[in-house]
């Protein structure tokens, strides 16, 4: 039984999760899991981008604000290791500059802080259904 159990684990589209806020980071990765998916979550970008494995994730959800590396900088550090699939920001600073960089930096959804759980889960759902 517990091999089955590995094999539909390893069919559940991946999450990559960068929230430097533990809290914002535990119930994002409980929400998501609980649609479904396997999250793999970091506390930091360097940690993400240190990862080797964060390049089989489906899909990005970062936050913008963070100490390190801002969630811009996260996608292209992802995208330069040669990551494509699509990628989520999100940020407390929503503004139509921030939105206007990230789209050009190749977000393909930028959602406001605080977190709508449907809008998050339903963007997550069309970008992973969109990039198959």
């Amino acid at each position: 039984m517990n091999a089955h159990l590995a094999i539909l684990d390893a069919t559940r589209p991946v999450i990559t999760l960068v929230e430097d806020d533990p809290g914002v980071r535990r119930s994002v990765q409980l929400l998501l899991q609980a649609k479904g998916y396997d999250v793999r979550s970091y506390a930091s970008s360097n940690a993400l981008l240190a990862d080797p494995i964060a390049l089989g994730a489906a899909c990005l959800v970062t936050d913008y604000l963070m100490p390190e590396i801002d969630g811009i900088g996260v996608l292209q550090g992802l995208r330069n290791s040669g990551w494509k699939g699509p990628a989520v920001l999100v940020s407390a600073y929503h503004s139509a500059r921030m939105v206007e960089l990230a789209t050009r930096q190749g977000f393909a959804s930028v959602i406001e802080k605080p977190l709508r759980e449907h809008c998050l889960v339903d963007t997550v759902s069309r970008l992973i259904a969109e990039s198959r």
